[in-house]
């Protein structure tokens, strides 16, 4: 049985792989036998990525590549290419949101920075359908792949303040369907694409709004907390398992899906 959840030697990319959500991806995924190739705008942030990965035994290649231009992937793509021979696995990890597109309680729409809902849709969607383009038709020519996308809590119902973030992860949503769709239809059962939906986890970009100087809880956070039914956010190790098993043969017929990660958040009416 534990055979049918291995990813050994598959190889993977993942874009973001210098951040906390890509890098502890990375770390999982090497330590499950896979090979990652840890894709990035900065080399030199990559190189250190790298050289943790290959410290612990693993197999990890960094390559330079802006997942908003397509020159910048192709070229990537050459480079997986020439080095390891296929990609097995997409790991569409870049993304998120910024200050710039983020509301203040005090703000409505029509105070938003409209740069700021440019940059964050772009970033979160074409930072997502770049790379599947130019990975999946890798994957498409070899007849097999799995690609599994970022979606958010604010793809289910409406999150105060965040409405490009929102926007875009709806997109993501509704993009994985349709390209998981698409990929089976003409080119077969054996590539796939999925979604994980994570809930609340702390990171850089969401900490100011969720915890105090002092590390205690905001009201933002308190009816996080209160809507999910675990009590508590989550760790983003815990996002591990589920993104492995969806790049598996354990999810051999698993394509279009959106996973929640989410301590129950969307589940519960908060009733």
């Amino acid at each position: 049985m534990n055979e049918i959840f291995s990813i050994q030697d598959k190889v993977t990319v993942i874009t973001g792989a210098s951040g906390v959500l890509g890098g502890t991806l990375a770390k999982s995924f090497i330590k499950a036998g896979a090979k990652v190739v840890a894709l990035g705008r900065n080399q030199e942030t990559l190189d250190v990525r790298v050289k943790e990965l290959t410290e612990s035994g693993g197999d990890a290649f960094a390559v330079e590549a802006n997942v908003m231009n397509i020159e910048s992937l192709e070229s990537a793509s050459q480079k997986i290419i020439e080095k390891y021979g296929k990609i097995d696995i997409l790991l569409n990890i870049a993304g998120g949101n910024i200050p710039a597109a983020t509301l203040s309680p005090e703000q409505s729409f029509f105070d938003m920075n409209m740069n700021g809902w440019d940059e964050v849709t772009d970033l979160n969607i074409n930072g997502t359908v770049y790379p599947s383009y130019v990975f999946g038709k890798v994957m498409a020519e070899n007849g097999s792949g799995s690609i599994v996308n970022i979606s958010s809590m604010a793809a289910y119902s409406a999150i105060t303040r965040v409405v490009g973030y929102s926007a875009a992860k709806s997109a993501i949503t509704n993009f994985t369907q349709w390209l998981a769709s698409d990929l089976a239809l003409k080119y077969g059962d054996k590539i796939r694409v999925n979604a994980i939906a994570p809930g609340f986890f702390i990171g850089d970009q969401n900490r100011a709004i969720l915890l105090n100087p002092d590390g205690s809880l905001t009201d933002r956070s308190k009816k996080v907390i209160a809507k999910t039914p675990m009590g508590r956010f989550g760790d983003a190790e815990e996002l591990n398992g589920a993104v492995q098993f969806l790049c598996s043969d354990a999810a051999s017929f698993i394509t279009g899906a959106l996973l929640p990660i989410d301590g129950g958040f969307s589940a519960f009416s908060g009733v």
